[in-house]
């Protein structure tokens, strides 16, 4: 029977992207192992269809994992313990690949609280002889997928709301995306299509996908946008995984530790926030975190400008 290593990353679609880099070393580190992601069905089975994985092993957070099978190789690319190493540690792995945690009795490498997440994961495999490094971030176009230049994808949501660029400000900008003759298509999920819909109505000729698209079309659309804008969510980290130019939203965590790690002349971020000053606003916190509400219009239509090489000046208001 083919021997299993089990990466357990039972996180969202930016944790995940953030994660392929090092579930590449992982492929490396074990080439004769069928490589396993413990992780939520929709992204986990994205990345299998995307080749990333051999196999998902559908998981809820950090509820126990149903493993069935020889013991494998574990991995964990979710935290530093000492829940998430007892889940694996449940398993009774052949191995146990993870930082280093006392309270689990796991000898490891040292966390590092202030380390970017691609490269945090990157050095945990390196460790085990797994080579890896944030080029690993890239993932190929979608087959048929066709950038075109005068599309901008406005995804203006975010999981909480100190990460959520203000309606008031989105719609300014669309409409001067609009004005300058840009195509604007607005992403979000399906609980979003009220945010989406409330700009739209602001900015007429924007077209709304919200609670359309799966996660391969979102991909589609990502890769066929000549320009990406929307603050610290997983569409910002497909973005860079896609080589897509995008204006990236920046407030309570800072982009040392969450931005682009590859290709910076293709990605502007906005952040307010000194490099310097270790605290953190709280990225799950439901008010609009100062740091991002700093940022204004006129800051995100210079950024564009930036990219596409032209004028994207704001219109007035719609009256009402």
């Amino acid at each position: 029977m083919t021997p299993t290593v089990l990466a357990l990353r039972a996180l969202g679609l930016g944790d995940a992207l953030t994660g392929v880099p090092a579930l590449r070393g992982l492929r490396r580190a074990f080439p004769a192992h069928r490589l396993v992601l413990a992780a939520p069905e929709p992204v986990g089975a994205w990345l299998h269809h995307r080749g990333v994985v051999d196999a998902v092993l559908p998981t809820a957070g950090l509820a126990p994992l149903h493993w069935e099978g020889p013991a494998p190789v574990a991995v964990n690319l979710h935290g530093h313990g000492p829940q998430s190493h007892r889940l694996l540690q449940a398993l009774r792995p052949q191995q146990l690949i993870a930082f280093g945690c006392p309270a689990a009795d796991h000898l490891g490498p040292a966390w590092r609280a202030d380390e970017h997440e691609v490269l945090r994961w990157c050095r945990l495999v390196r460790s085990a002889g797994g080579d890896c490094g944030p080029e690993d971030l890239r993932l190929s176009h979608p087959a048929g997928a066709t950038r075109s230049p005068d599309t901008v994808v406005v995804h203006p949501g975010a999981a909480s709301g100190s990460r959520r660029w203000p309606v008031e400000r989105w719609a300014p900008v669309a409409r001067a995306l609009l004005a300058q003759g840009y195509q604007v298509v607005l992403t979000g999920s399906r609980a979003e299509a009220g945010l989406c819909a409330r700009i739209a109505e602001q900015a007429p000729g924007a077209r709304s996908t919200a609670g359309r698209l799966d996660l391969a079309a979102l991909t589609a659309c990502v890769a066929g946008a000549g320009v990406v804008l929307c603050g610290d969510t997983g569409v910002a980290h497909l973005a860079t995984a896609l080589a897509t130019p995008s204006v990236l939203l920046f407030g309570p965590t800072p982009p040392h530790r969450w931005g682009p790690a590859v290709d910076p002349h293709l990605h502007t971020v906005l952040w307010p926030g000194d490099p310097a000053t270790p605290a953190w606003g709280d990225p799950h916190a439901e008010a609009l975190d100062p740091r991002l509400a700093a940022v204004t219009v006129a800051e995100v239509l210079q950024a564009v400008r930036g990219l596409v090489g032209g004028p994207v000046r704001p219109t007035a208001a719609r009256p009402g």
